[in-house]
């Protein structure tokens, strides 16, 4: 019988989301030895699965003061640390005619008692700045919002911690958590793609699981873990119609935040509770409740092309002053669990709760008490030091470590751009799809477009596929955003597909499957918008692939494609 793999850290993270690639960062940066593991993609779950509102706080100034300070402080590091991740948008929550004054006096106050910043804007000035803007509205209040890539966040964060000699085993299942003495000692995880079995002995365990950080704590035996999933549904449109965030000016309800993301317009969301994380629906009704809300907004949202839905899952905190299916009224807050304290069980925090917006600040307190109890108080940074840039093809691209960190070699290639310790120059803000395009202009005579949406060339493609043969169609998604723009990978993807053959990164059967799963997931997400225009891309598509190409037909790697 084979020897199982044994691999040691003195932390393992579990979970890849915003907040545990955050710990992971934090506690390498403190010198320890880290490994995380994610049994998906990095931000998969929720952290990629949002409406991509970066809060000012404007949001909880009025329901929840103390997450409204937090977000407030938190977007002003990101977007001093992480400007590469973040457009800069500004927001504004506005007032329509019969929302009533109670709500606008409220909010008022309330920013000027939490310090939150904010200005009224002129009506005349705000129709001037946002000619879509609802001829409803009646008041409109300037606040710092922002708009937020999930992805581009969370790989940035890991990619520091690469540098900093933290390892990163994603598709990898946590199958137990071992006990020795009542103290956590080992972690034993799956491969999902090759199917090994593996041990990892860990000095200390942080659960950032988020919606499945209960699930995680069950592998111990703990069946009270609080955290209560709710869904959250969000739609696209093909159009960036607004410059800045629009929020409603009343209390938080379902369809009150529209952002502009790179080359869409999001509308979202709902709020109601979930009782599994991975069993999320997306009823019709609420889909058409979304497009309803966008009208409200601006007029003629319903009109703009419909281009994909979605839902995710937050990880609340249950409150027992609520309703269970009130998620709406649940705080927002963080929660660290002690399951040393509350279950007698020591080497083991769980963290749940708070946003996307407050992922660094989950991360320094959490790993700040675990430095605690492990004796070894080190200060944290990671406030004050900037998080990498992603590289071209949007990816972390190899393990990396500073001067003198002694780890291990890495697994996987190094990057193709240096590393300086001291730091590197830096852009100057975001990128944006007009960058992407003086960069076609710039080298369209020997670099091939695969995704004209996205403007993603041939080059990046090539890149990342020789960088991570094994990732698949949708993991490039993530990286490229290929299939992101309004025909959703009915040309691109193909395209995509084809040059991993010629490149000799996938087999023509992996390609296949790779292609009929990338289809079958854009697909979910278009399903309940199929009406006018998507409704005839739709048809276009399935002419094209299987009609002309005939891929139902073509014979498929039966090799596992995550």
């Amino acid at each position: 019988m084979d020897e199982v793999r044994r691999l040691s850290a003195e932390v393992v993270v579990i979970g890849g989301g915003s907040t545990g690639c955050g710990v992971a960062r934090d506690a390498a940066m403190r010198g320890f030895s880290t490994i995380l593991v994610e049994r998906a993609d990095l931000a998969q779950g929720t952290s990629g699965r949002f409406h991509g509102l970066l809060h000012s706080g404007a949001r909880y100034a009025v329901s929840d003061p103390e997450s409204a300070t937090e977000c407030c402080v938190e977007n002003r590091i990101l977007k001093r640390i992480q400007p590469d991740a973040i457009e800069p948008t500004g927001g504004w929550f506005v007032a329509l005619e019969g929302d009533g004054p109670d709500y606008s006096d409220k909010f008022l106050r309330a920013m000027e008692r939490n310090g939150l910043p904010h200005e009224e804007v002129r009506l005349a000035l705000a129709r001037r700045l946002e000619p879509r803007l609802t001829r409803r509205a009646v008041q409109v209040i300037s606040v710092d919002d922002a708009a937020v890539d999930g992805w581009a966040l969370a790989l940035g964060t890991v990619r520091s911690a690469l540098e900093y000699g933290a390892r990163v085993l994603r598709y990898t299942e946590v199958k137990g958590i071992g006990l020795t003495g009542g103290r956590t000692s080992t972690v034993h995880c799956r491969d999902r793609r090759s199917g090994e079995d593996f041990v990892i002995e860990a000095g200390f365990i942080i659960n950032a699981a988020g919606p499945w950080v209960g699930r995680v704590a069950t592998l111990l035996g703990i069946e009270d873990v609080t955290v209560e999933p709710a869904q959250g549904i969000m739609v696209a449109v093909s159009q960036r119609l607004v410059s800045r965030v629009l929020n409603r000016l009343r209390y938080p309800g379902d369809g009150d935040i529209m952002v502009p993301a790179q080359t869409v317009s999001i509308i979202g969301t709902t709020d109601a509770p979930a009782s599994d994380p991975d069993r999320l629906v997306m009823p019709r009704d609420k889909i058409q409740q979304m497009l309803d809300c966008g009208e409200a907004l601006v007029p003629g949202f319903r009109q703009a092309r419909g281009l994909h839905c979605w839902v995710g899952a937050r990880p609340l905190i249950r409150d027992d002053s609520v309703k269970p299916a009130e998620t709406r009224k649940m705080r927002r807050g963080m929660f660290i669990f002690d399951h040393a304290s509350r279950d007698g069980v020591e080497g083991m925090l769980s963290v749940a709760g708070g946003k996307l917006t407050t992922y660094r600040l989950m991360a320094q307190e959490v790993v700040d008490q675990m430095c605690l109890k492990l004796g070894s108080p080190r200060r944290c940074r990671t406030a004050s030091e900037p998080v990498p840039p992603p590289p071209t093809d949007h990816f972390v691209a190899g393990q990396v470590t500073k001067p003198g960190a002694g780890a291990e070699a890495p697994e996987i290639e190094q990057p193709d751009w240096p590393i300086s310790p001291a730091g590197r120059q830096r852009p100057t803000g975001p990128r944006h799809i007009t960058d992407r395009l003086a960069e076609a202009e710039s080298t369209r005579a020997d670099d091939q477009i695969i995704c004209e949406c996205e403007l993603v060339s041939r080059r990046a493609l090539v890149s990342a596929l020789r960088r991570h043969p094994d990732d698949s169609l949708d993991d490039l998604r993530r990286r490229l955003r290929i299939g992101m723009g309004p025909c959703q990978g009915g040309f691109c993807a193909a395209r995509s597909a084809g040059i991993a053959c010629q490149e000799d990164a996938w087999s023509a059967g992996q390609a296949v499957a790779a292609l009929r799963l990338f289809l079958r997931n854009r697909w979910i997400g278009q399903q309940p918008l199929v009406y006018g225009e998507l409704l005839k891309q739709i048809a276009l598509d399935n002419w094209m692939l299987y009609g002309t190409l005939g891929l139902e037909q073509l014979p498929a790697s039966q090799e596992v494609v995550l």
